[in-house]
């Protein structure tokens, strides 16, 4: 029964995404910002969150160049990190990657 539920309610449950935003600097030329997806199924919120605080508590993500990371729910950002002058990057053009 609770199985039937489920599969029931599935459909309307929200979609989550993390979005992870590495900006590359090099002098003379336009910011390079490269974009991954990870996509969850409907309902996955534990997985999501679960994967977003791996990332963030990342020492590699803190090391790496700037970078962005954000928690999407429906296509809403619900949780955002930022390492880096990333705000400062923002002003200037920049190239997207993937």
């Amino acid at each position: 029964m609770k199985k039937l539920l489920r599969k029931a309610i599935k459909p309307f449950l929200p979609t989550y995404e993390v979005v992870c935003t590495n900006y590359h600097v090099i002098p003379g030329l336009p910011i390079n910002g490269n974009q991954s997806k990870h996509k969850f199924e409907k309902g996955a919120s534990e997985a999501a969150r679960r994967f977003y605080v791996q990332v963030v508590n990342s020492d590699i993500t803190k090391t790496m160049a700037p970078m962005e990371v954000h928690l999407k729910k429906r296509g809403r950002v619900i949780e955002k990190s930022e390492f880096g002058p990333v705000k400062e990057l923002k002003k200037f053009k920049i190239v997207y990657k993937g």
